[in-house]
């Protein structure tokens, strides 16, 4: 057997250089937006938790920034809790409604598609976080729509 002769790793280590930034801070100029759509299931994956944090920080350099949560990506929206709504059953059981809150609470907009939230998950419009504007499934597709006509940036989020 080979013999390691290194040390083991400590807290406080590094294992790559972070503070390397290779390309530009790029900001948005005035009156650009963007637009991030979900469709995909909360906890089923990190794409949801990593493009939510990817919509606050467009929306810090400078972006008009919207998401857009339709099909399961509307699971994202709800509220949720146990023992009760907004009690954090274990650490990170309230990570995408903290995460659309603090989105929120920047100025950002979401929307979630009422088909999705009624038909395809047995939701109404009181299951959604305060502050989400529950939209017409007829909206989905021509929010996208402005936001293409608009040049706006957009991500589209999903997971099969």
């Amino acid at each position: 057997m080979p013999a390691v002769n290194k040390p083991a790793h400590e807290k406080g280590d590094f294992f790559v250089d972070y503070e390397e930034k290779v390309f530009p801070d790029v900001k948005a100029d005035p009156g650009e937006k963007a637009l991030i759509t979900f469709h995909t299931v909360a906890f089923e994956g990190s794409i949801g938790l990593v493009n939510l944090l990817q919509a606050k920080r467009l929306q810090r350099k400078g972006f008009e920034t919207s998401v857009l949560l339709y099909g399961p990506g509307v699971t994202l929206g709800v509220q949720r809790g146990f023992p009760k709504i907004g009690d954090e059953a274990f650490p990170g059981h309230q990570n995408f409604n903290n995460q659309l809150q603090a989105f929120m609470d920047e100025g950002g907009k979401v929307y979630a598609c009422r088909f999705a939230l009624q038909a395809l998950y047995g939701h109404g419009e009181p299951s959604l976080q305060p502050g989400i504007r529950p939209i017409n499934p007829l909206d989905v597709l021509d929010l996208v729509l402005l936001h293409r006509k608009a040049g706006a940036f957009i991500l589209d989020t999903w997971t099969l």
